[in-house]
């Protein structure tokens, strides 16, 4: 266990060096003088509201995660046990590709004996209702840009094509089977089935229905957040700027996701700030400001609360095994 916690703070680093250059980047191509100036005009009561709403996506997106483990069999977890395994996530998805969330599956199959591979359908699922629920909070907005369709298009197209794939049962066994005659993959046939077993359950259309209608929720709460924040900036209320708020939220969102960077770190940036320019006509520095905030007040503040959650349980992440080492050393 004692190197657990050196592998994953080591898929950590660069997203973490990633997410400290994205910033600095953000304030000197907005104008730092202008980015800090608008910073100090900024209301700060405003903050703590986001923050609040970005606690209820996720709470929302807690719910889903634990209905999800009720439906692939785990019923030994309690909520309290769920909800602080859940928040206990966060930091690790500022590791490449979100890879470091197997991890989630590790404590799951720890507290439940659950097969690993089947708690892996649980962290895939999560990611693949959220991108639908984005996507479909940005429908309006790519209606509205023609521009955006083909992007929208195939990453939509890429998420169906899963769902469906996986709830045609004799096709995906016969794709199982394919792939175990492969070299690489013949090893893992067993973790692959038992992954696809916790996907067939996870797909049910009423599962699915119920994940993406709490993830839409949940997504919208954030982007209220984000409207939020452009009034502190000083823009002014209409259902445009709210519009524009929600559709480059969860586009930008999507694109985070795409680009398999830790954390969506500066694709997920050039993203929100390129379209406050673009489609919102904000100033750079206002759309940097606003960047900035928003990050703040979503990703690095789930950030902050898992590694509040690795402080209090060591256990987690290596950390009480490491003190035991040392005390005895």
């Amino acid at each position: 266990m004692a190197s657990k916690d050196k592998s994953i703070f080591r898929k950590m680093i660069p997203g973490l060096a990633l997410g400290f250059v994205a910033l600095v980047v953000l304030m000197f191509v907005g104008d730092l003088r202008q980015v800090l100036q608008s910073l100090r005009q900024f209301n700060w009561w405003y903050f703590p509201l986001a923050l609040i709403l970005t606690l209820f996506n996720y709470l929302l997106r807690f719910c889903k995660f634990h209905f999800y483990l009720r439906q692939i069999g785990v019923t030994s977890i309690r909520w309290s046990e769920s909800l602080r395994l859940f928040v206990a996530g966060f930091p690790l998805a500022v590791t490449p590709g979100k890879v470091g969330e197997v991890l989630k599956a590790v404590w799951i199959q720890q507290r439940s004996g659950l097969p690993v591979a089947r708690g892996v359908s649980v962290v895939v699922a999560e990611r693949i209702s959220d991108g639908l629920a984005v996507l479909l909070l940005s429908t309006i907005g790519v209606i509205a840009y023609p521009r955006y369709w083909p992007a929208f298009g195939v990453v939509l197209v890429g998420i169906l094509g899963v769902i469906v794939v996986s709830q045609i049962r004799p096709l995906a066994l016969w794709l199982l089977n394919l792939l175990e005659k492969l070299p690489l993959i013949r090893r893992m046939a067993h973790d692959l089935k038992e992954f696809y077993e916790g996907s067939y359950a996870l797909f049910r259309p009423k599962s699915t229905l119920l994940a993406v209608g709490l993830g839409m929720i949940s997504w919208l709460g954030e982007g209220v957040g984000f409207y939020l924040l452009l009034l502190g900036l000083g823009l002014t209320p209409s259902i445009q700027l709210f519009s524009l708020a929600v559709f480059t939220l969860s586009f930008s969102t999507v694109v985070g996701a795409v680009s398999a960077l830790p954390g969506g770190l500066g694709a997920a940036e050039a993203s929100i700030a390129g379209m406050l320019s673009l489609l919102g006509g904000l100033e750079p520095a206002l759309a940097a400001s606003a960047t900035l905030l928003i990050r703040l007040a979503t990703l690095w503040f789930g950030v902050g609360l898992g590694l509040l959650i690795w402080a209090f349980n060591p256990n987690l992440v290596g950390w009480k095994e490491r003190r035991d080492e040392l005390v005895e050393g």
